[in-house]
């Protein structure tokens, strides 16, 4: 009696670990399967592939009005495609908006060039402009903390007729609409200032003191990784304690982010 319990329990075991042999099984190939690519169905007259994600690559082949397609990758404003007779090229996302999803309704995509205009973390530029009608040379680069809030540090450098002039300082800047493309942005900071008077000035001596700004200015997103931004500050140099001097500059430039 005992020996054909125990042949019982054994059985048993048996089973249970060749059940558990199974799940593993059948998880390990679920993971190893590959994931389900969404199909899109042509409603133009046709889309051109490709060969690669850009314009300037050739078109090499062109899927006709209600063949399926699928969407395999991205790439910046491009997707590469396979269709149902096993072609892969790449497709501008513009021409994908036109298709039809397999519930019979259009396919829309988020601009992804926002998408990584939104999610921007470093940027740098540099930008000309005058500085109390001097001209003025800046450069600055910027690191997002969330979407509304950043520091920036700038470096310029005026050359005037009787003096030159150099300056760095550190801002907080809130953006509160840097989800649009054309965006307001404000900032206020502390920083150096050194003007260094041309040696032919009698008497002039050099000033070297603490810095404060406050700024206003626009940008603009214009295409891939490019943004134009015009902006106006207000500098306080504190060459002493009972007096100050204050300047205004406008500027104007080009950045980039990534």
């Amino acid at each position: 009696m005992a020996s054909v319990v125990l042949r019982r329990g054994q059985a048993a075991r048996g089973v249970l670990r060749a059940c558990l042999l199974a799940c593993l099984l059948g998880c390990a190939s679920a993971q190893a399967a590959d994931p389900v690519l969404e199909r899109v169905q042509v409603s133009d007259p046709y889309i051109e592939l490709h060969t690669g994600p850009g314009r300037g690559y050739p078109v090499f082949h062109v899927a006709e009005r209600h063949e399926w397609i699928e969407i395999e990758l991205r790439h910046t404003d491009w997707f590469k495609v396979r269709t149902a007779g096993g072609k892969q090229g790449w497709v501008r996302r513009q021409q994908l908006e036109s298709t039809l999803t397999e519930a019979g309704g259009q396919k829309t995509f988020r601009d992804v060039l926002l998408d990584d205009y939104l999610q921007r973390r470093i940027q740098l530029g540099g930008a000309w402009g005058r500085f109390d009608s001097e001209p003025m040379l800046k450069l600055w680069t910027g690191y997002r903390f969330s979407p509304s809030l950043s520091v920036e540090a700038s470096v310029g450098q005026v050359q005037g007729v009787f003096s030159g002039t150099s300056f760095w300082h550190v801002n907080a800047v809130a953006e509160p609409w840097s989800d649009r493309r054309l965006s307001p942005f404000f900032g206020i900071g502390v920083g150096r200032f050194k003007n260094v008077p041309n040696a032919s000035l009698v008497g002039a001596v050099k000033t070297n003191a603490n810095l404060a700004d406050a700024v206003v200015g626009l940008r603009w997103h214009l295409s891939d990784r490019f943004v134009l931004s015009a902006d106006y500050a207000f500098y306080t140099a504190f060459v002493s304690e009972q007096r100050s001097i204050e300047y205004r500059a406008i500027s104007a430039g080009l950045s980039f982010f990534f």
